[in-house]
């Protein structure tokens, strides 16, 4: 056999410096130019602008459609000069190619659909070293050799029996289906919440998730039945699982469950300003197991989704996007009081971010121990702009307003009562 091979790449060699080869490079390189104008046209017809889009991907090269155009061009040229050259570049070239293709569709389909996940850049590299191997092994002549040794080594695994070619062909098999689960699960998302906002993104979200959940379920089952897993013994295993859910997965469980009812039913959306386990901020985004919320300092909590459901939260932007605001004030018992209340009224009024409409109220609230306690409180209809940094500017301006007027703001006062001896 290794007389064979020796006299097959003797064969390839000689193939390659005859002048049929310089043929085979202009045809490849036509069907290069061919399948980029293709692309480039179907990129602007389409106008396609999406940097993670899985065909057109940042660059025309960058996306799963140019290789596969230039696949198919290039199986077309060896087809049409067989019989006229001896094949030599296409006998690498369509092996390049395709473990080309092989590399971008796994890669795009998993940058779009788990982008920020870390084990991404490892699945990625473990798509490429595997594609390049089989290429590499598939010139060389390696690879029917490789595949009947491995055919070689089995065992009996109840009624039948199994093998370590088996096994990795059906790993490949799986995995090809999960990918092509992933790609429509992924267009399907990119179509539901492009363009959504509010009420309808949450909504949308909610669709998006259930459908990669039944779509992922699929191209498991699918996936076990093309290795060659009889789907009937998965009952004994589903019984185990809903043990397991019972026990050990309950909050995990109650979690997923509780993010689809929290996207259902929108008593939370993406955007709202809710307050909850003593934490406040803006919710940037809601998953099936948890939700994102992000603080006007810049800090982002991840908040279980059940602890949504069973505990109370303040949705500050449910039913009304306006938020009530106040700030206190002491002046001296023998400042003018009307005066006071129309200068806490103005400094409200001196902020553009206050509402007229309702307009910033101004109340004598206690008779304080030092002086007398005005609450000045006025709305605001976007607090994810913040709310220290706006109540800080009314109180400089309360500030100012008082000291040119000449109204005391008191220290604390006390009185010590000294005894004789």
């Amino acid at each position: 056999m290794s007389d064979s091979r020796f006299t097959d790449l003797e064969g390839w060699l000689a193939a390659l410096a005859r002048p049929g080869a310089l043929m085979e490079l202009g045809a490849l390189a036509l069907c290069g130019g061919v399948a980029w104008a293709v692309a480039a046209l179907m990129r602007r017809s389409v106008g396609s602008d999406d940097k993670t889009s899985i065909l057109f991907g940042r660059r025309i090269v960058d996306g799963v459609l140019f290789p596969a155009l230039l696949l198919c061009l290039a199986y077309v040229a060896r087809a049409w000069m067989v019989g006229r050259v001896t094949p030599a570049v296409f006998k690498i070239a369509i092996p390049v190619l395709l473990s080309l293709l092989v590399i971008r569709l796994g890669v795009k389909v998993l940058q779009a659909a788990f982008r920020d996940a870390p084990l991404v850049r490892a699945l990625e590299r473990t798509i490429s070293w595997v594609a390049w191997l089989a290429m590499v092994l598939w010139v060389s002549g390696l690879l029917p050799v490789l595949l009947d040794e491995l055919d070689q080594i089995t065992w009996k695994v109840g009624d039948s029996m199994l093998s370590v070619r088996t096994l990795l062909e059906g790993a490949l098999t799986a995995g090809a289906v999960l990918l092509f689960t992933l790609w429509i699960s992924s267009g399907i998302e990119g179509r539901l919440l492009r363009s959504a906002t509010g009420d309808e993104l949450s909504l949308r979200k909610a669709a998006s998730n259930a459908t990669r959940a039944l779509l992922m379920l699929i191209g498991v089952l699918l996936a076990l039945s093309m290795v060659g897993i009889d789907l009937t013994a998965l009952s004994v295993l589903g019984g185990a699982i809903g043990v397991g859910v019972g026990f050990g997965l309950q909050k995990l469980a109650a979690n997923y469950v509780s993010g689809f009812v929290i996207l259902a039913e929108r008593s939370m959306r993406i955007g709202d300003n809710v307050r909850v386990d003593g934490f406040e901020g803006r919710i940037t985004q809601i998953n099936a197991r948890y939700t994102v919320i992000r603080s006007l300092v810049g800090r982002e909590s991840i908040v279980p989704n059940e602890l949504l459901i069973t505990s109370r939260v303040e949705n500050l932007s449910l039913a009304d996007p306006q938020v009530w605001q106040s700030t206190m004030v002491s002046v001296a018992y023998d400042s003018d009081v009307d005066l006071v209340t129309r200068l806490l009224k103005q400094a409200a009024l001196s902020q553009d971010r206050v509402l007229r409409s309702p307009e910033p109220s101004v109340n004598l609230a206690n008779f304080g121990a030092d002086g007398l306690e005005f609450k000045v409180g006025y709305w605001i209809a976007d607090p994810e702009n913040g709310s220290d940094n706006l109540k800080s500017l009314i109180n400089l301006h309360i500030l100012k307003s008082l000291r040119e007027h000449r109204i005391e703001i008191p220290y604390p006062q006390r009185v010590v009562h000294t005894r004789a001896a």
